[in-house]
């Protein structure tokens, strides 16, 4: 069952040669791309988004596509268009850019909502429909797409069904001192994602994909996992709880966090680390909760503290 394993560590440890300091980070990027779920990084500019992206691509052997989000960027930008070939005397389809492996959406709160649902489809699908005509994308096929600031110029809120679509969210951040230390005495030195090697390939990681749905989880963490869930529907400071989309997330995720450690279980540990990563981004606080000031991490922190863990051990 757990033959590839040693593939994804593999992998993991040639990107965090190009990201220092964040293996916390890549191995949660990883635990998504397993359960086979798009990234949402909410970060400023210039902390290593795309050089992850590129050296997540490199180590795994994939196929990877960058978008800049702007708001002249169209549609048929990302899905794609056809055009008329004169010497072919036909249209002919140029495909867009989600015709890739992993696409890094860059900055994708500063295009507009019409471009930005474009992507819902393809997200939530893995294929477009242009011009009537339904077409796949490459398997597998991963999103991580970056947004700036809440606030910052230039930028508009995601609509709730996409960022619902996203599997988890994070944020990289600043680097610690010896890694920024690291990164300066590297500089001229090439491109960092040049010392990564590729390790797997996109069918290994199919199979990856596949076997994480054979770890087991108990009765017991199962209803765990929905009285957490639960629990952001009747929180006082919840206007908007997580939808049953954050249920299978989080049963993905925690198989995928279970996988990566080299168990056939699901702990629940697994539940509640996978937990900030998973329903960030899919609840909205209240006002109560801007006049009290209570932020979101503080929230669900407060939610997995006041639900009892299963016992795991054997029946007393």
């Amino acid at each position: 069952m757990f033959e590839y394993v040693s593939y994804a560590q593999a992998a993991l440890n040639e990107v965090n040669k190009a990201i220092l300091g964040k293996s916390e980070e890549i191995r949660e990027i990883m635990t998504a791309f397993l359960a086979g779920g798009h990234v949402l990084m909410e970060d400023i500019p210039g902390v290593g988004k795309t050089t992850l992206a590129s050296a997540f691509a490199a180590a795994m052997g994939l196929e990877k596509k960058r978008v800049q989000f702007t708001p002249d960027v169209m549609p048929s930008d990302l899905t794609g268009f056809s055009i008329y070939r004169r010497d072919e005397d036909k249209f002919v389809f140029q495909e867009g850019s989600v015709f890739t492996n992993l696409l890094l959406a860059d900055e994708i709160n500063r295009t507009s909502p019409k471009t930005q649902s474009a992507l819902l489809e393809v997200m939530e699908e893995r294929r477009v429909s242009v011009e009537g005509i339904t077409r796949e994308v490459p398997d597998p096929f991963l999103v991580i797409a970056t947004q700036n600031p809440s606030g910052t110029s230039g930028t508009q809120n995601l609509p709730e069904a996409q960022i619902d679509r996203f599997m988890i969210t994070l944020s990289l951040g600043y680097p610690d001192h010896d890694s920024e230390l690291e990164i300066a005495r590297s500089v001229g030195a090439g491109a960092r994602t040049d010392i990564v090697k590729t390790v797997l390939n996109a069918e290994i990681l199919r199979a990856m994909q596949k076997d994480i749905h054979n770890v087991y989880i108990k009765d017991e963490v199962y209803e765990y996992i929905l009285k957490l869930v639960g629990a952001t529907r009747n929180n006082p400071y919840i206007e908007r709880g997580a939808s049953p989309r954050a249920t299978i997330a989080l049963v993905k995720c925690s198989k995928a966090s279970a996988w990566l450690s080299g168990r056939q279980f699901v702990v629940p540990s697994d539940v509640s680390y996978q937990l900030p990563f998973v329903l960030s981004h899919r609840i909205i606080l209240n006002a109560g909760a801007k006049m009290d000031q209570r932020h979101k991490r503080d929230i669900i922190s407060q939610i997995a503290s006041s639900v009892e863990m299963p016992y795991m051990g054997a029946k007393r």
